[in-house]
């Protein structure tokens, strides 16, 4: 009897899950779909901290450090960053005085944030959660930013995160972001978003030129769209061919 209810239960749960009510189910749907052909695992890629991934170094992004020198972002802002990762950028946000909140779905990767914000002495609000699950009051930022999330966000997905990035910022509020330049160096898939489905694969993650970055973000007014300029690894910055930046400001209607 035990055993033919937790049978009944389950199919319930079943048909709970993958019954489609909603445009909010079918993208949900999708996103399982595609986690299940990739099963790539976010904690076990950040578990070996000694591999030899340039992203791992504690070093800002080069684009975001000249959107401080030139006065676009302020330091004392409040910050949403997506898709933190280890903290590098978080952390000198932190440095900046602003108030950082930042997200990740990778436990792993967020312990190794929390240990460099307190290594330098920082607080920074590292949060555990899908992106596409926060919860977020309307204009609460001055800036958002995103290195390295975008380019693994699903076709299907981007409404949902320009939504997120409009809803959660403020007016004239900022949003600055790196992702991979298509057929770049470490990635930038180039397949169509048709092909993503064909395949049910990112191919390791999508590739985009700034004609792409502009159809997308076009809610958005255009600040500047550059290739990330590759420097010494010495000047304290992470500057590596094969990504695009692109910074936008928010006008609300």
């Amino acid at each position: 009897m035990v055993i033919c209810d937790w049978l009944i239960n389950l199919e319930r749960q079943e048909k709970v899950v993958e019954t489609i009510y909603s445009h909010e189910d079918l993208l949900k749907m999708m996103d399982q779909l595609l986690k299940e052909k990739t099963r790539f695992d976010w904690d076990q890629f950040y578990l070996n901290r000694d591999r030899n991934v340039p992203f791992f170094s504690n070093q800002p992004d080069e684009n975001l450090v000249e959107y401080f020198d030139k006065g676009l972002f302020v330091p004392g802002s409040k910050v949403l960053e997506l898709g933190c990762g280890p903290g590098r950028n978080a952390v000198f946000f932190a440095e900046k005085g602003c108030h950082v909140d930042a997200v990740d779905s990778s436990e792993e990767s967020l312990k190794w944030g929390k240990e460099r914000a307190k290594e330098s002495g920082l607080t920074i609000n590292f949060i555990h959660k899908n992106i596409f699950e926060l919860a977020i009051d309307e204009g609460s930022y001055d800036i958002v930013f995103d290195s390295g999330c975008f380019h693994h966000i699903a076709p299907h997905r981007r409404g949902t995160y320009n939504n997120l990035v409009k809803r959660a910022l403020k007016t004239d509020g900022l949003f600055g972001i790196t992702c991979f330049l298509e057929n770049g160096k470490y990635g930038g898939s180039d397949i169509t978003d048709w092909d993503v489905y064909r395949f049910w694969s990112l191919k390791g993650g999508l590739g985009f030129t700034d004609q792409k970055l502009r159809d997308i973000f076009k809610d958005l007014k255009e600040i500047e769209i550059r290739n990330m300029r590759q420097t010494d690894s010495m000047n304290g910055v992470f500057a590596e061919e094969g990504f695009l930046t692109a910074i936008f400001k928010y006008y609300k209607i």
